[in-house]
């Protein structure tokens, strides 16, 4: 079968991974599934697929980056900054040295700027793997924002040390201040593109909705291509394509907070977004699955080597390396808190100290994923002259190693620690949302009143407009405790189904606009604002279909 063929195998084998997965009679990661059914591809002897790195690298990486940027709770993100920022910068160098110098010494046939590469492409982790070890067992919602906030951060700081490791080996020079000069250029710029391209496409989708009116598809397919764009963009004038699409990912969530784009967009456009970033995870350990028997052969005896080895001495260093990962990172967690909570005292606060089982846990989500697995295999095939790249395909496999290591050791031990673990109840969460939808409700109520009729009626269509706008002053009314509705006269249907539909819709736009006033003005996290404006957009689609809009 021809590539084409194997990539629809595995597009398929990405379908069956989310059925087999809740067929199962053990809870096992989505993930690891899909590495299965791959390998299960590869034994069927079809032609392996075969990706040059780079093109590999802006296939998967930018639209997953974008999406971490977008979709992350910025609430939970500066109310956790600190903590966020010490895992995902500071644990990421400690990563990249700690394990970099161990790498090393285990192989020292792998130069140090390749096991420094290795190091940095190993720090990232990687949230959507936890959240499906964790679906029967719930990840404290506190815990998992943090995790989402450090996997958006570090996945940028570990993919730029990746770059500059890479860099090191391909020219066998390396110099800090010319480093820390290239990383300041490197980030700001890339941030930059990434920021002011989506703020302009922004403005030109708003200029040719007005003009021309919104077409859904267009706007959902430049939304698609926005990543890729703030990637190439980036690259082009030497900064942080990385950078670029995590930024461009944080500021699409703020320019969807004006509100501007019609309901119908939004809720294809979280459809196609959701299929994008599961068949992209998915295909990407399927093809991980279907790309290991090559990866192993190649270890065992690459040109690298002075001597085949065998698979337990591969064995037995990917488990060592996965090993130090996990302690690298305990020890960076328990030093960074005790750390934090020291410092609270000095200052006067209460300092408090997780339970050693959060601990633990937080330690072991560390699993990395889809970022490592893309990244490992952008390593360059040949130096500059021409000569194998060192220790290549021992790195990709010891990268791979440690992707399924990090699976299997977390989703048999993250359930038994988090079972029974029971933490205080998020009631801010659950108060702002109240706050949220009674100001809502209010405001359609507001809406309601100042809606009247689209246009003059006669006697009768005036009595049915005001009892529907009653009927649906009455929904929400009952919201805040009260109010009931009155039955609709049947001879004159059409007249009150349409009434009825002009006075929804004018109390759900009132309802969407002040959820994102409330978002805006920071009085309402992101997160549960994007989720209330869903539920909108979904009952406004109704009535907007009804009408044949």
């Amino acid at each position: 079968m021809g590539e084409v063929g194997v990539v629809l195998a595995m597009l398929l084998a990405v379908v069956a991974s989310g059925y087999l997965v809740r067929l199962l009679p053990i809870a096992l990661p989505l993930p690891l599934v899909q590495i299965a059914l791959g390998a299960a591809i590869a034994g069927l002897g079809w032609h392996p697929v075969r990706l040059e790195p780079h093109t590999f690298f802006i296939l998967f990486l930018p639209p997953l980056l974008f999406l971490d940027g977008w979709r992350i709770p910025k609430v939970g993100l500066f109310r956790d900054k600190g903590v966020i920022l010490e895992l995902a910068l500071g644990l990421v160098l400690f990563t990249v040295l700690g394990a970099g110098f161990l790498i090393h010494w285990l192989i020292p046939e792998l130069p140090l700027a390749v096991s420094f590469a290795l190091a940095a492409i190993l720090a990232p982790t990687d949230p959507v793997a936890v959240g499906s070890i964790a679906a029967r067992v719930p990840i404290p919602p506190r815990l998992m924002h943090i995790l989402e906030g450090e996997s958006l951060l570090n996945d940028a700081s570990g993919l730029v040390c990746f770059r500059f490791a890479v860099a090191a080996a391909l020219t066998g020079t390396f110099s800090l201040s010319s480093a820390a000069l290239t990383f300041v250029w490197v980030a700001l710029a890339g941030i930059a593109s990434g920021v002011l391209l989506t703020l302009a496409m922004g403005i030109a989708q708003r200029l040719l909705a007005k003009h021309f009116g919104e077409e859904a598809g267009a706007s959902i397919l430049l939304n698609l291509l926005l990543p890729f764009g703030a990637y190439i963009v980036a690259e082009h004038i030497g900064a942080s394509g990385i950078l670029a699409a995590v930024a461009a990912g944080v500021t699409m969530s703020y320019v969807e907070l004006s509100g501007r784009a019609l309901a119908t967009t939004r809720i294809r456009r979280n459809v196609v977004w959701d299929t994008v970033q599961f068949a992209l995870n998915g295909v990407m350990f399927v093809l991980l699955g279907e790309q290991l028997p090559d990866i192993v052969r190649a270890a065992l005896h690459g040109p690298d080597l002075p001597a085949p080895r065998d698979i337990w001495w591969l064995a037995g260093n990917a488990l060592l390396i996965s090993l130090s990962l996990i302690l690298l990172r305990l020890a960076w967690v328990w030093v960074s808190l005790r750390a934090s909570r020291m410092l609270a005292l000095r200052n006067g606060r209460e300092g408090i100290m997780p339970r050693k089982r959060l601990i633990f846990a937080t330690s072991l989500a560390g699993v990395r994923g889809a970022i490592t697995l893309a990244g490992i295999l952008t390593l360059p095939l040949a130096m500059p002259g021409g000569e194998p790249f060192p220790g290549r395909d021992l790195a990709v496999f010891l990268a791979s190693a440690v992707i399924v290591v990090s699976l299997v050791v977390a989703s048999v031990a993250l359930p038994r620690l988090l079972r029974g673990l029971e933490l205080p109840p998020e009631t801010a969460a659950e108060a702002e949302e109240e706050r949220a939808r009674q100001a809502a409700t209010l405001a359609a109520l507001g809406a309601i009143d100042r809606a009247g009729p689209p246009q003059p009626l006669d006697e009768q269509d005036a009595e049915i407009h005001a009892s529907a706008a009653e009927q649906v002053r009455g929904l929400y009314q009952h919201r805040l405790g009260g109010g009931s509705s009155d039955g609709l006269h049947p001879a004159r249907a059409r007249v009150a189904e349409e009434a009825e539909r002009h006075y929804r819709l004018a109390a759900l736009d009132a309802e969407r606009q002040v959820l994102l006033q409330m978002a805006r003005n920071n009085q309402l996290s992101d997160e549960t604002a994007r989720r209330l404006v869903q539920e909108i957009d979904l009952v406004e689609a109704r009535y907007r279909s009804r009408g044949g809009h």
